[in-house]
Parts: structure tokens; C-alpha cells; sequence
């Protein structure tokens, strides 16, 4: 007898499938909030502090210097290659991704729409250079040598959990064309999703049969919109998450359990 989660999957054929960071979890990702939806630490830097205070800057790069290693050695687990294997029997309409860090990409999937960006490219936030995240490591390395064999706890998207440190002496490089500022080419906390990244989800929420949420608490609105969107149009809407999500009133069918274990059958048949 199929489980509720595959009776939903097999009644409605083209998905609009919206993961969050529940999906990486079982990759070594650590995720942001608990099964309540509330904050597991601090919250993440805000954009406007990272643009105009220096300080901060210098705290972001010296955390990323630390976490990224381990965070670019993550590989796809199950879910990323359930959700790929989907897109292949043609059951997916579209994949948005809330994560950074392109395990859906590696596992396989070709329709994809990073909503957050994406972690291993840096951009100049004041002219079009673009550097490999790689590449910012090794720059970084170079200009605070005393840095690079530090180590933390890691933290969710490349950040470490460096305490009691000063940061006051950590170089952050400019953009070598114009001195820019340098950033991830990723969506920070106080900054828009990309219009167009929102109108192509939009378009497929209502392309879709149905919604599936997998491992989102759905608690920040550039996710939750799509969700409401699809209510608003009467869709069907399906959760996968440990613990509460923002949008409970509105599921037609609440998964608790891990991401993994509610798509494993996926990969079995």
C-alpha cells in the first residue's frame, strides 16, 4: 500500500517542488531553525550591515575562510537524488530551492531555480566582476595566513562558529577591477529575491498539479509566497518537515519525518 506522501506524488504528475534547508541536512549542512521555527542561533548577517560596516564584513569572511572547506565537500544525498530522479520520469514542473549550495544541481537536476543564489560564486556588488568562491578562498588565505588552519563548528552555508575572536585585523579583498565591495551572489537576510527568479516560480506553481514543500519551515516570505499563491488558485499542497512550518492552515498533507526517509521509495522502485 503506497504511503499518503506517494499516493500524493502519483495523483498529481507535474509538481511544483519548493526545498529548503531540511533537504541538506543529511548532507552535513546544519540548518537555521528548530522544529518550532524558531532561530538554533544568532541570525545571519544582514545585507545593510554587510555593505556598509566593515567590521562586519570582516566577520562574514573570516567565518566563510573557516566553514567553507567543509561545506564545499558536502555531496547530494538521497533527497537531491530522489528529486532528480522525478524530474527524469517527468513528474516535475519545476524545482525552486531556498539552499545555496547547488547539491540539486550535482545530483542531477536540470530544472532548477536557485531562489537564494548560489554560494560558490562572488560578486562585486559595483561592477560585473564575478570569482569563483574558490578563488576568494585562496585570496583570503593568502592575506591572513594565520587564519587558514583555524577551526569550528560548522554552521549553516559555509559559516563556522568562531567565538572569542577579533576580527578587527582579518583583510577582506576588494574587487581587483574597481575595489568594490565583494559579496556572495547570494540573497541575504533584508535583501529581494530576484524579480525574474520570482515571476518564473510563479508561473510554475500555477503550470503545476500540486505543491510539495520539502524541509521548510517556510518561515521567511520568499518561499511562503509561492505556497500561498498555490493555495489562492486551489492547488494541492504537500509539507515534508520536522516540526512547524508557516504555512500549516493551508497543507492538504503534513509529512513529519525526515526528507530522506519520505522520498527513499523514489530511489527503490
Amino acid at each position: 500500500m503506497p504511503s499518503h506522501l506517494e499516493a500524493f506524488i502519483e495523483r498529481h504528475p507535474r509538481l511544483f517542488v519548493l526545498t529548503g534547508a531540511g533537504c541538506s541536512t543529511e548532507s552535513g549542512i546544519p540548518d537555521y531553525r528548530g522544529a518550532d521555527g524558531e532561530w538554533k542561533r544568532p541570525a545571519p548577517v544582514m545585507f545593510q550591515n554587510f555593505m556598509t560596516d566593515s567590521l562586519t564584513r570582516a566577520r562574514y569572511w573570516a567565518r566563510s575562510l573557516v566553514g567553507w572547506p567543509r561545506f564545499q565537500a558536502a555531496k547530494p544525498n538521497i533527497v537531491h537524488h530522489a528529486l532528480a530522479s522525478l524530474e527524469q520520469r517527468g513528474q516535475l514542473e519545476l524545482l525552486a530551492t531556498q539552499n545555496v549550495d547547488r547539491l540539486h544541481h550535482l545530483a542531477g537536476s536540470r530544472e532548477v531555480v536557485d531562489l537564494h543564489g548560489r554560494l560558490d560564486v562572488v560578486r562585486c556588488m559595483s561592477c560585473p566582476h564575478r570569482v569563483s568562491r574558490q578563488q576568494m578562498q585562496l585570496d583570503l588565505q593568502q592575506r591572513n595566513p594565520l587564519w587558514k588552519d583555524l577551526d569550528a563548528r560548522t554552521a549553516p552555508d559555509g559559516d563556522a562558529d568562531l567565538r572569542g575572536v577579533d576580527f578587527s585585523d582579518f583583510v577582506v579583498p576588494s574587487c581587483p577591477r574597481c575595489a568594490g565591495v565583494l559579496k556572495p551572489d547570494v540573497v541575504f537576510f533584508g535583501e529581494s529575491v530576484p524579480q525574474d527568479r520570482v515571476l518564473q516560480c510563479m508561473r510554475a506553481v500555477l503550470r503545476a498539479d500540486a505543491t510539495l514543500v520539502l524541509g521548510s519551515s517556510l518561515m521567511v516570505y520568499s518561499g511562503y509566497r509561492f505556497v500561498q499563491a498555490a493555495a489562492e488558485a486551489g492547488k494541492p499542497i504537500a509539507a515534508v518537515n520536522l516540526g512547524l512550518t508557516r504555512a500549516d492552515k493551508l497543507l492538504d498533507l503534513k509529512i513529519s519525518q525526515p526528507c530522506g526517509a519520505a522520498l527513499a521509495y523514489l530511489l527503490a522502485n
